[in-house]
């Protein structure tokens, strides 16, 4: 007890080393009484000329202030944010500084380059929205050789990388180069092919991604459709080219691709496994989504460019010479892979997208087949199963979009109507009756302004000329009613396309020109072709609407289109009087051409001497033309409101001479004179004109017929004084006439009277004409007396009684 005693006391004197303090709850903590203070207080030191962007003053900078030369070091960093803001600022910059571009263009791509095969998917878009956007349109004018070089081996080289991602890329990035420099497939088509071929066989992303096949597959479209393959897209015929519905190929010399074949041959059956791995899906639904839609139509349309390439693009002799440009297992191949799957998914009821998209794919396997066939001689039951689906879709199809009034499937109708021309000279006559018999209903049916209407008249041409379908035999009457059928439908096609669509209307008037030319061998055919000018009335003639003119679409037609309007006139065997006044009125338009008024006169002269227009009716014509065109004097002032218009004083002296000319062609000149003497003279009736001096900056338009005989006169007074007695003599009483026609004879003279007063008021106006006058009072009053006897004869009536006595006072006026 004791010793436990002790050691509490001795507890209690020890000292305490830590004082715990007790602290609130929430309150902080001091800091501790050892803590360093690390503020820093300092003051700012200006050194002049220190400034980064002092020096960047007068360099192209982004928005972030970057240099050109900063951005393509950054294109290199490890980070790829960096690298994709980079390359953003280098867009911002060449958008701001195209200058900058065309100066660094080759350094820009030398760097760039290298991130072609980026392991980061944002950097490598980026690079591809920066070459498309920016980099390769400004720089389409360069010299595009060493460009395009600097660029080609890294894109190679990653279209074998390892990572999948980055081989996709190096394709796209192939396709938009050639976007925009075509040339670099055919320096690289070997490699590019055998690029393609590799990955088209690793199809393990076929139906997991369906979005990267259909890249690559639109990339191969677009490198074969370089490949030449005119297919008869242009024809030249008697000198000139036939109009066609379809884009012309690249022309693009075979030598080039000579290399490539082999690779061709070994890329089809990698095309046909691809085709061939979507077959089971077409199988398993009827409803076909977009990607798997446009990777189909990509493989197909990739061998369709490569069959029509061996069929088209190479010389005839080329391939008689090397027959193994083309293997005939390829052809069996493609045709028993294609045979037994066709038509794709012939299930009815489909949703008009399903069924599009199945039709579409249908007809560019027909394609493919027909196109095959000028290689290889099909079986009578392969080829009916095409032709049943030709006839279905000329027939069906083309109902179903007039009554819906939708134009998605005219570009494959087009491809269609392409194959008709030949398979009609090839099939048997069943065939080739019910193939004429949907073509004829497809050309009617379908509409005036869409490329099947142009596509089937590019048929017909074809067939009537190039397949000689024009000169067959007049008993096969089956035929002959295609034909007719085929030419009336021609004229209203014309009206309905107006002047609004000069390409179809040009290709119309080409086709009628060359019936024209050949009508003649049958004398049907020929009889027909006469018939068309009564259609064709309306396309060259006038109309009134409302009390307005309105002339045919042929005066507002571009002028290689009136050429071949007028050109067809001279091909109607008997040119109609109607159609001869339809052509006058359209030369009497202000709106026509002097040179295509002066080419109807020459074509129409010739029709004339080939016996197409009778003499009177030509005559007509002529008279037409000088009595009613509408001339403008040659001193007419532009400020003056009425004269608004050029003066056509020089046209119409050179339509008279021409005129002159062709008369002085059409025989005699007496007997001319006497056939056209009643016409002229009343033609060169001038009626009343308002009392306007001569002197007038406004030259009546009378004047400007009578002046030359003023001339005469001046120089002739002998021939004044005869004019001026053959007028008197003109108004006595003829004894010939029977009672009966006295009241009719006396409306005429009455009128006769008042132009001849209207002429000697013309004639009074001018100063030398009055002074030679007044040497004529004697023929004057005698004129005046003849008039004054009219007025004692009874049967004139009130209006006529009216008339004679104004002239009378007039032509006392000019007597005094």
């Amino acid at each position: 007890m004791a010793k436990t005693k002790a050691s509490s006391k001795k507890q209690q004197k020890r000292g305490v080393d830590f004082k715990k303090i007790k602290r609130k709850l929430g309150r902080k903590l001091p800091p501790p009484k050892n803590a360093t203070n690390t503020e820093i207080k300092s003051k700012a030191i200006i050194l002049p000329e220190q400034s980064l962007a002092s020096e960047k003053m007068g360099l192209a900078v982004s928005k972030k202030g970057l240099t050109l030369k900063e951005l393509l070091q950054q294109t290199s960093h490890h980070n790829a944010k960096v690298r994709k803001d980079a390359l953003m600022g280098m867009k911002d910059l060449f958008l701001k500084h195209p200058e900058e571009l065309k100066l660094h263009r080759y350094a820009v791509i030398e760097k760039l380059r290298e991130r072609v095969s980026d392991e980061d998917k944002v950097v490598r878009e980026t690079l591809y929205q920066l070459l498309k956007s920016v980099i390769l349109p400004g720089c389409n004018e360069d010299n595009q050789g060493p460009f395009i070089s600097l660029i080609m081996a890294y894109i190679f080289n990653a279209m074998t990388h390892l990572a999948i991602e980055v081989r996709l890329m190096a394709f796209k990035f192939f396709d938009l180069i050639v976007q925009h420099f075509p040339a670099s497939f055919s320096l690289h088509a070997e490699k590019v092919l055998q690029n393609y071929a590799d990955i088209l066989r690793k199809n393990q992303f076929y139906l997991e991604d369906k979005s990267k096949l259909k890249n690559v597959l639109a990339g191969l479209v677009c490198c074969l459709s370089l490949l030449p393959s005119s297919s008869s897209c242009k024809k030249k015929v008697h000198g000139q080219e036939m109009l066609h519905a379809f884009e012309p190929d690249k022309p693009t010399e075979v030598a080039d691709f000579s290399v490539v074949i082999n690779k061709l041959k070994d890329l089809v059956p990698v095309l046909v496994n691809c085709f061939q791995d979507f077959v089971p899906l077409i199988h398993s639904t009827q409803q076909l989504d977009a990607q798997s839609f446009d990777c189909l139509h990509n493989i197909l349309k990739s061998i369709d460019l490569v069959v029509r390439f061996f069929v088209y693009g190479t010389e005839k002799d080329n391939r008689e010479s090397h027959p193994s440009m083309w293997d005939q297992s390829i052809s069996s191949v493609l045709l028993k892979k294609f045979v037994g799957v066709f038509p794709l998914n012939p299930v009815l009821h489909l949703s008009e997208k399903d069924d599009d998209r199945y039709f579409t794919l249908n007809v560019m396997i027909a394609e493919i087949f027909f196109h095959l066939s000028e290689w290889i001689c099909p079986s009578a039951e392969l080829l009916e199963k095409f032709l049943a689906f030709i006839e279905y879709a000329l027939l069906e199809k083309i109902r179903s979009e007039v009554r819906s009034g939708r134009a998605i499937r005219e570009k494959q109708i087009v491809a269609l109507v392409h194959f008709v021309p030949k398979l009609v000279t090839q099939v048997k006559d069943n065939w080739k009756s019910r193939l004429l018999q949907a073509f004829t209903k497809t050309f009617l049916n379908c509409n005036p302004e869409s490329s099947v209407k142009l596509a089937c008249i590019s048929a017909v041409e074809e067939m009537l000329f190039s397949r000689g379908m024009l000169y067959t035999d007049a008993s096969d009457s089956e035929l002959l009613d295609h034909l007719i059928t085929w030419m009336r439908e021609l004229p209203m096609l014309l009206i309905l396309l107006g002047d609004r669509h000069s390409a179809s209307s040009q290709a119309v008037l080409h086709l009628l020109l060359r019936l024209g030319q050949c009508c003649t061998v049958s004398s049907l055919l020929a009889f027909e072709y006469d018939n068309l000018q009564y259609s064709l009335q309306e396309f060259y003639g006038i109309c009134r609407e409302a009390g307005k003119k309105c002339y045919g679409p042929f005066i507002k037609l571009p002028m290689d289109c009136q050429e071949l309007s007028i050109c067809c006139l001279y091909y109607f065997r008997h040119l109609d009087p109607l159609m001869l006044k339809t052509i006058a009125s359209c030369c009497l338009c202000p709106d026509l051409d002097a040179s295509l008024l002066f080419r109807i006169i020459e074509v129409l002269h010739l029709a004339f001497k080939a016996g197409h227009i009778q003499i009177t009716d030509h005559l007509s014509f002529f008279v037409t033309l000088v009595s009613r065109v509408n001339v403008l004097p040659g001193d007419a002032h532009p400020d003056i409101e009425e004269d608004t218009k050029i003066s056509n004083h020089q046209t119409f002296k050179s339509l008279i001479r021409v005129v002159c000319s062709c008369l002085a062609q059409m025989g005699d000149n007496v007997l001319l004179l006497a056939i056209l003497e009643k016409v002229i003279l009343e033609q060169i009736r001038i009626p009343g004109d308002d009392d306007v001096p001569m002197s007038s900056s406004h030259v009546p338009k009378q004047s400007c017929y009578i002046l030359p005989c003023f001339f005469l006169f001046d120089r002739s007074h002998k021939l004044l004084k005869l004019v001026l007695n053959v007028m008197a003599s003109s108004m006595s009483t003829s004894s010939s006439l029977s009672s009966n026609d006295h009241t009719h004879h006396a409306s005429g003279r009455a009128s006769r009277i008042n132009d001849i007063v209207n002429v000697l008021r013309l004639m009074n106006r001018d100063a030398k004409i009055k002074q030679i006058i007044c040497s004529s009072r004697a023929e004057i009053d005698l004129i005046w007396q003849n008039i004054h006897s009219l007025q004692e004869e009874n049967n004139l009536g009130i209006r006529e009684r009216h008339m004679i006595q104004c002239a009378l006072d007039e032509l006392m006026t000019i007597r005094s």
